[in-house]
């Protein structure tokens, strides 16, 4: 049975947003899987139109199903440091039990911040990047390389380090990235330090 792989676009009064950097990214899991397929977003997406719209598209090699839903931002100023080495989520599937999993061990938190091999990677549901005072720097080791991630480094407003545990105390911010919310600073953000009696 094949994988269903997931990819979600922001729809703003009906319009696809940044649609090429979707269509590249889905061609590239289908390429990584072997999948025998072709899909052309532009051809086969018709969003309404509306205000705000999470479109959600699950794919395979045999299935292409597309739905639209009104979306809610959550809102995120804490995030939970969890440590998960052998989390693999290099491509987008529909399946995120495993990100689910550790999400739980957030407690207070509002998200976790994932860390393999005691470098930074990503939230469980963004990219994020680190304000240093003079430039914004993206964790070279993501988990997911997202939409947004990849756009606004082709345009030069990220650059891309790795980044330890130990370094984010010389950051001044830190911003979350993905199709839905752009490119959003967080202010007043924190991260919680990491509880090493419960490892991901």
């Amino acid at each position: 049975m094949s994988k269903i792989l997931l990819e979600t676009l922001c729809v703003k009064e009906g319009q696809l947003q940044h649609l090429s950097f979707h269509q590249k990214r889905l061609e590239h899991a289908l390429k990584q899987l072997q999948f025998n397929v072709h899909y052309d977003l532009k051809e086969l997406l018709s969003p309404p139109n509306a205000p705000l719209l999470r479109c959600r598209i699950l794919y395979s090699e045999r299935s292409f199903e597309v739905s639209y839903h009104p979306y809610e931002k959550k809102q995120i100023q804490t995030l939970q440091l969890i440590e998960a080495d052998t989390l693999d989520y290099a491509l987008k599937y529909a399946d995120r039990d495993a990100l689910n999993r550790l999400t739980q061990k957030k407690k207070a938190a509002d998200d976790i911040l994932i860390v393999q091999n005691d470098l930074i990677t990503d939230t469980s549901i963004a990219n994020i990047a680190f304000y240093d005072g003079s430039q914004w720097i993206t964790p070279q080791k993501a988990l997911l390389k997202g939409t947004t991630r990849t756009r606004l480094l082709a345009e030069k407003r990220l650059v891309e380090a790795e980044i330890s545990i130990d370094d984010i105390k010389f950051f001044e911010q830190f911003a979350l990235m993905n199709a839905m919310i752009g490119f959003e600073p967080v202010k007043n953000g924190i991260i919680l330090p990491m509880n090493y009696a419960d490892k991901g």
